[in-house]
């Protein structure tokens, strides 16, 4: 038996905090797990971004409210829980993900959550658990499944790399150069394919 492990963004939706630089006009909020591969130092940072400009999670829900996913996503997640059973492994919150996963059609998802003031002002965050993507996939293949994953970040290469196969998905060029022993895809019916050569 295999279960599908998905990263979110950047695979299947844009990138939140992307859409909030431009949304907001900060433009250092631009910096994602591409950029730095610590994502604990990345959100502290991030939260920090944040209380200096006097923004709270309100304000990033606004943003993440008007942000569909990727053209195709939806497809490709319908098409693919058709066959196999797939799950959403992701850095990201609850707080931030459940607009999303509505217009992705309710697959389950794995990730984290905030901390958040009753003022709305983001606290802190709380990892689920220490590396989230690789422990799920142990745990996964601890009850005897293969695991197939995708993602296109730093944050993901333990689970690419912990996987049956990994597959990079919108991965930077730079990605691909350092990591020859994962196919890179960018459109979804190559992906789905690969996939169920897989299986």
């Amino acid at each position: 038996m295999t279960i599908v492990c998905l990263d979110m963004e950047s695979v299947l939706t844009p990138e939140i905090w992307i859409a909030f630089s431009e949304a907001s006009g900060i433009p250092e909020l631009r910096r994602t797990t591409r950029d730095e591969p610590d994502y604990d130092k990345l959100m502290r940072w991030r939260i920090a971004t944040l209380k200096e400009h006097g923004l709270g999670l309100k304000e990033v829900q606004d943003v993440i409210s008007t942000i569909d996913p990727l053209p195709g996503a939806p497809e490709f997640v319908a098409k693919l829980r058709d066959r196999v059973q797939a799950v959403i492994l992701s850095d990201t919150f609850e707080e931030f993900a459940s607009p999303l996963i509505k217009k992705l059609g309710m697959p389950p998802i794995l990730c984290n959550s905030l901390e958040v003031s009753p003022s709305g002002q983001i606290l802190s965050h709380k990892m689920r658990i220490s590396h989230s993507k690789l422990s799920a996939v142990k745990a996964f293949q601890s009850i005897n499944y293969d695991t197939i994953a995708v993602g296109d970040s730093y944050n993901d290469l333990e689970m690419l790399n912990a996987s049956k196969v990994g597959f990079l998905f919108n991965a930077s060029q730079k990605m691909i150069d350092e990591n020859p022993n994962l196919k890179p895809f960018f459109d979804y019916d190559s992906l789905y394919n690969a996939i169920l050569e897989n299986l």
